[in-house]
Formats: structure tokens, sequence, C-alpha cells
């Protein structure tokens, strides 16, 4: 399950600039209206994130990278280091914004950012057609081939997402054998879904809760606020979310009918409770 809905949820534009009046007298004596001025540099609030890039621009910066072109330049062009933005969507599984545009085999929006100053990596060379770039990556650290790239999507599959210009690398990697290993969701019973579906709660705060889901046979695990992410069965009510095959996220049904699930990685980091 590779393809799902992302949305961004920061808004940004020009800020709409009141036009400036000068005092005026009146009849009456009431005091003239105020003077409207735009705000001076440096007026606008500081990130809580400063000196680090913003996460909600980094965050939209990988979410435009997948198709909206004008969108892409009009960031980089205002502030060329988002060409080489990453965010991490969850349990680690991190995206670059040349990651997103090759997954998705957006040459245009690859090209750009690699031009101003986005890092190639192995999967963009298996998109853009690269196939002496792969080749090196390969004989260099035998087994690269296997490894996943954000989402857990296959080096292979990037190859397949360039098209008709990286058929030689596509032919390559599946000569390789290994380059397309996906992670598999066991079937999960419709009862044992109903059961595990519903809010758990882990604190007192109004984000500290997490909503787990059904969707086309899967569960779907979200923190508020947050990007929802895939769970794969793994068996025996263990999960491991998009992108992240060693954690484990486990739900636990006691005798009275109480369900809990925690999450691992490889510790328990948190235990929450259905409500």
């Amino acid at each position: 399950m590779h393809e799902f809905t992302r949305r961004s949820f920061l808004a940004t534009g020009s800020a709409l600039l009141a036009p400036a009046f000068a005092p005026a007298a009146t009849l009456t004596g009431a005091p003239a209206p105020a003077t409207l001025h735009p705000p001076a540099p440096g007026d606008e609030p500081v990130s809580a994130a400063f000196p680090t890039q913003d996460p909600g621009l980094a965050r939209e910066m990988v979410l435009v990278s997948h198709g909206n072109v004008a969108r892409v330049k009009e960031l980089v062009s205002r502030q060329p280091s988002l060409a080489r933005a990453a965010y991490d969507w969850g349990f680690g599984d991190w995206e670059t914004a040349l990651g997103a545009a090759s997954h998705v085999g957006n040459r245009e929006i690859a090209e750009f950012l690699i031009a101003n100053g986005a890092r190639p990596s192995i999967f963009s060379a298996a998109m853009l057609g690269h196939v002496d770039v792969v080749k090196a990556f390969v004989a260099a650290a035998p087994g690269v081939q296997r490894i996943h790239g954000p989402h857990g999507i296959t080096l292979l599959a990037h190859a397949k997402a360039g098209g008709e210009a990286a058929k030689p690398v596509l032919v390559y990697l599946d000569r390789l054998g290994d380059a397309d290993q996906k992670l598999v969701s066991l079937p999960l019973a419709d009862e044992e879904m109903a059961l595990l579906v519903g809010t758990y709660v882990y604190g007192t705060g109004p984000t500290e809760r997490i909503v787990v889901d059904a969707e086309k046979g899967m569960l779907g695990f979200t923190r508020d606020g947050a990007m929802k992410r895939p769970l794969y069965n793994r068996g025996d009510r263990a999960f491991s979310p998009m992108g992240a095959p060693a954690v484990r996220i486990r739900f636990t049904v006691a005798d009275s009918g109480a369900v809990t699930l925690a999450v691992h990685d490889p510790d328990v980091m948190m235990v929450a409770r259905k409500v």
C-alpha cells in the first residue's frame, strides 16, 4: 500500500497589508484614526524550532514535491535550502523532497531539486534512469538494492515510476532478483479488526490519543493532529507502521474485554487504553 491521501495543514502566502492613513482633523474633536503601518521586518513571530527549519514548512515542501511544480519552485526561490527538506511522517519514516518526487516518478521536480542542491540518492538515480549510478552503488555496497525508500517503497518500484527512461535500471534490478522485497500484511479477520478499532488514550492532553481505524482491509494508526500510518499485520496482534518495519504496535485483550496497545521501538515507548 504505497498510495495514500496527504494533506498539508500549513497555509502560507503573502501577508495582507492594511493601507496607511494620515491623521485627519474632525469638527467634533474626536481622536483622529490611528495610522496603520505594515509590520516591520523582524516583527513576525519566531518559530519555536528556530534556528532549525520550521517543521511545518519542511512538511509542506515534501508534500508538494510529489507533484506541485509551481509551489516547489515558489518555495525554493524564497528559501533555497528547502530543496533539501526532509520530514518524519512517523516512527522514523523520513522522506526528503527529492525522495517524494522520485517515488512518484516526477522527473521535472526531481531535476529541479537536484539543480538547486538536493542530494541525489540511489532512489533518485533509479527513477531518473541513471543505470551506471545504480550499478556503482550496488558494486560499492552489495545488497544496497534491498534497502527500502520512504514508506517502504522498493528500489525497483522507483525504477518503474521512472517510466521508459528508467527501463534500463528496471531490467538491471529485475535481474538482481531482490530489489523488490515488499513487506506483506497478513490478512485480518473482520471480527478481529472490529475488536481493535477505536480510540486509545495515553495521557490527559487533548492530543494524547490514538485513533485506530480500518480501511481496505488494513488498520490505520493516527495520533490527533498527525498523519495516519497504515499498519501491516505481522501476526499475533502485532503490527508495523508503514515505513518502519522494526517497530511493533502490539494489542492486548484482557479477559474483561479491555483492549490496550503498546508501541515498541524496541523498548516500550507508550501504552494506551481503548476508551
